[in-house]
């Protein structure tokens, strides 16, 4: 069996087949990725990382046809989809520069003529499940540390965007050890599978708080290690600023990168009272000013939705959040154009902190402005949602900065910049964000994809 996969531009174009594997496929997948591992162990960390390097390289050689497949089956816009594996490579050499870093620490012995140490194996089979919004960086953030430090991943790409994957498998097959990567494309039922497979060792998940739950469950009845990466409603405060212009150049590249797909997304800007005239204007013209269209043509700034539903989604927030009493500065409706699932960047004002649109994820091109008059009154509108994974602060008060720093419930906080995570940085969150160590580098990382073990050794005589 396998699936068509349409230009969400225009879906009556075709720009893909891929085949599809069921869940009686996935043991022999299973035992195929255990024998491979078992013999990528052996192999001394820093000689995995030269050759998990190759294998970077030879993705390198083939990003334009990564960033072509990823516009053409989810819509971002090509220069878009060429920063996402531009930043994809940059995580993966990020992460391969720790092939010979330092995994454990040796510890003080209470006995005599002992060394006392820690070190850390590979945990083993790693199932990595993966949205459609970022099909080549996010299972590079999972593929390449769990390869370096001596596992086989099983990597399952969303059913609507397999192509970066496939492509990814391409040359995994021409750069690594045989049955090492693993593509599993299917429908639901084959995450099921492969979540609650024997002989999984760990499970890297990237999607919606609520099929994050079901994968925890999955995890915990094998007793599998897990890292969720889930949602967010990720507020900005623009509390004061020297250059209001050059903040919302920053605000708007944040909110609308993607058309509003991702889970970074600014989509809550927390405004003081005095500048909210000036940001609503200042974000309605830059939204009115969008090129919407296919992300192949040169001209497009925006492009479309990933699909009819989620148009409709967005569709469906702002009309609730209009009929109970906000106002579109901006947008606030679908665009007609070849059948594509476009909507138009839309500015939100007179939102209050209790609507819908101002509590739950739109994942769309909607930014909601909320007032405020008082620091604390910004804080507690910032923490009061059920997400924490990225924040952000204008203003150059120090007291308010320091405040903010050490308040915000979230788990990237960003001062004076537009909320993308740097490539060699732990990307993580917290409260309903996140479950488990974060992704991408730092130690957290390591830990996630190794075992600690310790070693009490005495000396002979």
């Amino acid at each position: 069996m396998s699936v068509e996969i349409r230009n969400p531009a225009n879906p009556s174009e075709v720009v893909a087949s891929f085949p599809t594997i069921t869940p009686d496929d996935v043991p022999a997948m299973m035992a195929t990725a255990r024998t491979a591992q078992q013999a990528w162990a052996k192999i001394p960390q820093p000689e995995r990382g030269r050759i998990v390097n190759n294998f970077l390289d030879g993705l390198e050689a083939r990003r334009e046809d990564i960033a072509t497949a990823i516009t053409r089956e989810m819509g971002k816009i090509i220069g878009e989809s060429r920063g996402e594996v531009n930043k994809a490579l940059g995580e993966g050499r990020a992460t391969t520069c720790r092939a010979s870093a330092a995994i454990g620490e040796v510890l003080p012995s209470q006995r005599p003529d002992t060394v006392s140490y820690s070190t850390r194996r590979p945990r083993g089979v790693i199932v990595g499940i993966n949205p459609w919004n970022f099909p080549f960086s996010t299972p590079i953030r999972k593929t390449i540390p769990a390869l370096l430090y001596g596992n086989a991943m099983v990597l399952k790409p969303s059913i609507s965007t397999p192509g970066a994957a496939f492509l990814m498998q391409e040359v995994a097959d021409a750069t690594l050890p045989e049955g090492l990567f693993q593509i599993a494309y299917g429908s639901g039922s084959l995450g099921s599978a492969l979540t609650s497979a024997d002989g999984v060792d760990a499970i890297s998940f990237t999607g919606s708080v609520e099929i994050g739950r079901i994968v925890a469950q999955a995890a915990a009845a094998n007793l599998a290690e897990i890292s969720l990466e889930l949602g967010g409603k990720n507020p900005v405060i623009v509390n004061d600023a020297s250059d209001l212009e050059a903040v919302l150049n920053q605000i708007y590249a944040a909110a609308f990168a993607v058309c509003g797909q991702r889970c970074t997304a600014i989509s809550r800007v927390l405004v003081r009272r005095e500048l909210e005239a000036a940001v609503v204007e200042g974000l309605a013209s830059r939204a009115k000013a969008a090129q919407i269209g296919d992300g192949l043509d040169a001209g497009t700034t925006i492009g479309p939705l990933m699909g009819e539903k989620a148009r409709d989604d967005v569709a469906g927030f702002v009309e609730r959040s209009l009929a109970a009493g906000a106002h579109a500065a901006a947008g606030g409706t679908t665009i007609e154009q070849n059948g594509g699932y476009f909507y138009a960047p839309t500015i939100l004002s007179n939102v209050t902190p209790d609507m819908e649109v101002a509590r739950d994820e739109v994942f769309g091109p909607v930014l909601a402005v909320i007032p405020y008059d008082t620091p604390d009154e910004a804080l507690a509108i910032c923490n009061d949602v059920e997400f924490g994974l990225s924040a952000c602060l204008y203003s150059e008060q120090t007291p308010l900065v320091d405040r903010f720093i050490a308040e915000a419930e979230s788990g990237m906080i960003h001062v004076n910049c537009g909320s993308f995570p740097e490539d060699h940085t732990p990307f993580v969150g917290v409260k309903n964000s996140s479950l488990g160590v974060g992704g991408s580098n730092g130690n957290s990382t390591l830990h996630f994809y190794t075992q600690e073990h310790m070693v009490y050794r005495k000396a002979q005589a």
